[in-house]
């Protein structure tokens, strides 16, 4: 039987058209044969086996993290299983995948681990023995529709506890849960771009059947919270992250869009810091082998955790040397946005060659701001939710992202419900951008105090312009200087003598998208009302509008 069963795994081998196929590890002395294939089937009834006349479908694609390997005529493949290696199915454009049991998220991956795992706190991989898998995939009525994908967006909800993720589910999820129309989906797909929980990551089935509940397939990227720091390489620092949520690196199709999802964050045990972003060499290989046969007219969307720019200045915050052969690979392909998280503020960043980009127009790469903002900190609202506003002032929440079949995309951000509730009565916020003025200016006193505008999705080119009492418009200036409302809820901070909350506000820092205009005092004594505009390339104009009262005073 032993005999029999190399002989067809061989045979599989040797039929299948492979990229970059692995070599199959010797199996022990004494021990069955590990199991090197498995079929890719049509489950038509979306029963989860395969029934008569549900075909095997050819030319899917099978890998490992560094091969790539593709079905025969009858949706077979061979792969050979890795040490610790989680296998997975590129899912395809047109179809749609069942949920596991355990966790809800897609099943389209299989972990194997023949060896006994190294001890780590939060179990890391199991020991199982290599086993076939057969992956079937559901036909998706709803890629016949023509139309936008719809995807959700999330970055670092980092829970520490149950206490944040009960923050999470009603500060974020509930409000999205409470748009649902009817049986429609909230989204075509959701992603979150790492840090799902903040070190303990015993909190994964819990924050997973909170995220489950959206009914919306989900891909996750690890963070560097994710990490098995008693892990001693980073081979083994995201075993017990895989565990749950399978490989790290890996790629999703769409009929609008082809998605990879990728681990950046290197850990280095014993350094300070702990990691640092950057890609692996399997990486790249994957990588290579998937985009050779990427459809270029498609959007490609890069998801992680770490930005690709560096976020401390002067510091390599993420390997340079790892960029620019990124870089190389995506150079051919005229639509490619960037996800990433990590920061706790947002922001867009267009490389271009001095960040080593040589593409034919700038890489667009969209910081995403936190699901918990400052790491669920604050004072808390009526219903117990902590403010949370981020140190850019930006207010936490998720974006999304729509694409359009021509590769075309539109991004946005929106805040949670209870976001920016602290931030005092000079400042007043829509779901796009907060005005900061004074309440009262002496009449005819020296014009230094002025409107601030944080257009929470701004750009370095964005227009914002303001009017007086519906005067002309005139344009805003782009100051990189931290959020006034903020730095006035950092001062409430500090001069109370207890904590106002379980946490201080963040630490108000330079954000990159605040406008400022001066407020003229030289007006009639009275009330007047400032508005001010945003140009938004993807939501269009926004408006908001607050006022000033100008007082006569004696010297």
């Amino acid at each position: 039987m032993r005999l029999r069963a190399s002989l067809l795994a061989l045979s599989l081998l040797t039929a299948m058209p492979t990229v970059a196929l692995a070599a199959a590890p010797a199996a022990p002395a004494g021990s069955a044969p590990p199991c090197a294939g498995g079929t890719v089937f049509e489950d038509r009834n979306g029963n989860g086996r395969r029934d008569p006349g549900e075909p095997g479908l050819a030319g899917q694609r099978v890998s490992d993290g560094r091969s790539i390997v593709l079905t025969d005529a009858q949706g077979r493949y061979a792969l050979p299983p890795g040490e610790r290696s989680s296998q997975f199915l590129i899912k395809p454009a047109g179809y749609r995948l069942a949920a596991r049991a355990d966790s809800g998220l897609p099943d389209y991956w299989l972990n194997v681990n023949p060896s006994a795992p190294p001890p780590l706190k939060y179990g890391g991989m199991p020991q199982a023995a290599p086993g076939c898998r057969d992956y079937a995939l559901i036909p998706d009525k709803r890629a016949a529709r023509s139309g936008d994908l719809d995807v959700l967006v999330f970055a670092d909800p980092q829970t520490r506890n149950a206490t944040e993720i009960g923050y999470y589910r009603r500060d974020i999820v509930e409000p999205l849960l409470a748009q649902r129309k009817g049986r429609a989906p909230l989204a075509d797909l959701g992603l979150s771009l790492g840090d799902i929980v903040h070190d303990d990551l015993s909190l994964y089935p819990q924050i997973n059947a909170v995220t489950a509940s959206l009914g919306v397939p989900w891909l996750h990227a690890p963070g560097n919270h994710d990490l098995d720091f008693d892990a001693r390489s980073d081979e083994d620092s995201l075993l017990s992250y895989r565990h749950v949520y399978g490989p790290d690196t890996y790629a999703w199709e769409e009929a609008q869009a082809n998605f990879v999802v990728l681990d950046d964050v290197i850990y280095l045990p014993g350094s300070k810091p702990e990691y640092i972003g950057g890609l692996r060499p399997e990486q790249f290989d994957f990588l290579q082998a998937y985009l050779a046969r990427a459809d270029k007219r498609r959007l490609l969307v890069l998801a992680m955790h770490i930005p690709l720019f560096d976020a401390a200045p002067g510091r390599e915050t993420f390997r340079h040397a790892d960029r620019e052969r990124l870089f190389g690979l995506l150079r051919e392909f005229p639509h490619v946005l960037v996800l990433s998280g990590h920061s706790h503020a947002q922001r867009h960043v267009y490389h271009s060659g001095d960040s080593g980009w040589r593409g034919a127009a700038p890489l667009h790469e969209y910081n995403v701001g936190a699901a918990c903002g400052a790491f669920w900190s604050g004072i808390k609202d009526a219903q117990g939710l902590p403010d949370s506003t981020m140190s850019d002032g930006t207010p936490n929440g998720y974006a999304r992202l729509r694409v359009r079949g021509d590769a075309g995309y539109a991004l946005s951000w929106h805040p949670a419900p209870s976001a920016g509730h602290a931030l005092g009565a000079a400042a007043v916020a829509n779901e796009y951008l907060r005005l900061y003025a004074p309440k009262a200016l002496r009449k005819d006193s020296y014009p230094v105090r002025g409107v601030y505008a944080n257009v929470f999705m701004g750009r370095d080119d964005s227009r914002v312009e303001y009017r007086i009492d519906g005067g002309a418009w005139k344009p805003m200036r782009r100051v990189e200087q931290p959020d006034p409302a903020l730095l006035g809820e950092n001062a409430r901070d500090d001069a109370s003598a207890q904590l106002r909350g379980f946490d201080r506000a963040a630490p108000a820092t330079p954000t990159p998208h605040l406008w400022n205009a001066g407020l003229p005092t030289d007006l009639a004594a009275g009330e007047h009302a400032i508005e001010v505009r945003a140009f938004d390339p993807w939501q269009g104009e926004q408006r908001l509008g607050t006022s000033y009262r100008l007082i006569e005073a004696a010297p």
